[in-house]
């Protein structure tokens, strides 16, 4: 599918309307994707992404995985403005949309006529970015062993029927890459509105070697809270489960430290 561009004549401060940016809720992980993706992370240039910190060295910390229309990612952008966080989505017209936004972003929080007492701060948004990926066959190529801090599955397709679970986001195999990924002391955070989805995901983490179960009262006492709160209120899949008075399940795990012999 082509992506849809902004139009010529509209400002680049103005934000994306989601009307133009039609998809499907879901894609198939399986399916042949026509993706470009790196042979390993140092062949990434983040700058490109985070132009803002090309000098730094840096590189994400924060992974939002099938991060939807980015809602998580730009609501932790000014909460922690010196974490690059990066988004993996799947679906183009949907990719395309967030990369929209965090340029009108940028542009807007950048133009001091834009910013009042009440705005946000320039740079904003600098810290946040998005590429089409299919995370659960290319996440080791786009992050080194113990890079990352924290990963975010929000809200995951469901997959309801049973010959359909081997897709789901979370299974042992795909863990063993999450382990990799994460240092230790991270944290993966799951949040769903499917009680079965989320009984699943659960049991797995529990089962692996390398992840133990950490509580909401617990993060929120090591100053996670805002993390919680923004899991929870800020994406589109989440507002929409509080409008329809839905519940929501929290899991979230810490990687565990291994000590070597």
């Amino acid at each position: 599918m082509t992506k849809r561009k902004r139009p010529s004549n509209q400002p680049l401060s103005l934000l994306p309307q989601k009307k133009h940016y039609r998809q499907r809720a879901h894609a198939n992980p399986f399916s042949d994707h026509v993706l470009d993706y790196p042979a390993s992370p140092h062949m990434i240039d983040w700058s490109e992404h985070y132009p803002a910190f090309a000098a730094s060295g840096k590189s994400p910390e924060f992974a939002d995985i099938g991060c939807g229309f980015g809602g998580l990612l730009i609501a932790l952008s000014p909460l922690f403005p010196d974490t690059l966080m990066l988004g993996m989505e799947i679906r183009v017209q949907v990719t395309q949309y967030v990369q929209d936004r965090i340029a009108a972003l940028r542009a807007t929080s950048a133009d001091p006529a834009q910013c009042t007492s009440s705005s946000t701060t320039p740079d904003h948004y600098q810290n946040v970015s998005v590429v089409r990926a299919n995370a659960m066959k290319f996440l080791p190529n786009f992050f080194s062993k113990h890079s990352l801090s924290a990963l975010f599955f929000l809200f995951p397709d469901p997959h309801f029927k049973a010959r359909k679970h081997k897709a789901r986001i979370i299974s042992p195999t795909l863990l063993a890459e999450y382990a990799y990924v994460l240092r230790p002391g991270g944290i993966i955070y799951t949040i769903t509105d499917v009680h079965d989805l989320h009984e699943w995901m659960k049991t797995h983490l529990e089962a692996f070697p390398l992840f133990e179960s950490v509580t909401e009262h617990e993060l929120r006492q090591q100053g996670h809270g805002p993390i919680l709160d923004a899991i929870c209120h800020s994406t589109e899949e989440g507002r929409k489960v509080e409008r329809n008075g839905g519940e929501k399940w929290l899991a979230c795990f810490r990687r565990k430290e291994v000590s070597r012999i």
